[in-house]
């Protein structure tokens, strides 16, 4: 089925439809200046990668996951790959009975089918009659998607904040917790205390992520399962993929295999 000419170019003017389609791919490398939407907005990543950054942390969306952020949330998004993805524009009013945070969820079959059909008419075409019908399904299935474990929640205090961005960029070499806490001029126990009440997570858990974040970054660029494992500096392949399907529940294969029940 093909996307609609029309839905390549982001609207120009108003539509009066719950739901706006766009369509479009990225290089790797694209990033976007923060903004924020008066509509809400889902990112449904067919092919690629992308993490979104906000206030609250940042999302890491692999292929046929997508993620959810309500209205007004500033956000910038970083394509880590070359990415295709389909959006949909919830306009305001229609979002209140949405979720209100933002989150990574797990596309179905049933509304990847429903959004590349939406995806098929003319905007103008969406405002009334089987478009319009459709709008109202696809809301219905926003209500009831299961949320993906793919947040990284950053702090706000500087020091930390500085910190953990140095973890981000390169989780390969992790300083020790005391080196962490040393960098933020607190003692070991109180830096401990301190990411755990901004971020939720022990400074050793919240590492984890940033290296399980990154291995899927790497594995969605067409990096090997043995590349990933040793540019992590994990003890080997096993170990990784141990740790990964303990964090995601299935193998680095099975979770980027295209399945009916994904």
């Amino acid at each position: 089925m093909n996307i609609h000419p029309e839905l390549a170019e982001f609207p120009r003017h108003a539509v009066a439809a719950p739901i706006i389609g766009y369509a479009r791919n990225e290089a790797r490398g694209m990033n976007n200046v923060w903004h924020a939407h008066d509509a809400a907005q889902l990112f449904h990543v067919v092919k690629g990668s992308i993490a979104v950054d906000t206030e609250r942390g940042t999302y890491f969306v692999p292929p046929e996951r997508a993620v959810w952020l309500p209205p007004r949330v500033g956000h910038q998004t970083r394509y880590l790959t070359d990415t295709e993805l389909r959006y949909i524009y919830v306009q305001f009013e229609h979002a209140r009975d949405l979720p209100q945070t933002p989150h990574v969820l797990h596309m179905t079959t049933l509304l990847r089918a429903l959004i590349l059909e939406f995806m098929s008419y003319a905007r103008a075409e969406t405002e009334s009659g089987p478009g319009l019908r459709l709008a109202a399904v696809i809301l219905d299935q926003l209500k009831m998607l299961p949320a993906a474990p793919l947040r990284l929640p950053m702090p706000r205090e500087p020091k930390l904040r500085d910190l953990c961005e140095g973890v981000v960029r390169c989780p390969a070499h992790i300083p020790s917790l005391a080196e962490a806490a040393g960098g933020c001029l607190m003692s070991a126990r109180s830096f401990e205390r301190r990411i755990k009440a901004e971020t939720g997570l022990s400074y050793r858990t919240w590492c984890r992520q940033v290296k399980l974040f990154r291995a899927l970054e790497l594995l969605a660029s067409g990096r090997s399962v043995s590349d990933v494992s040793d540019k992590l500096g994990y003890e080997g392949p096993s170990a990784f993929v141990a740790t990964f399907r303990k964090a995601f529940g299935v193998t680095p294969g099975r979770y980027f295999a295209h399945s009916e029940t994904d």
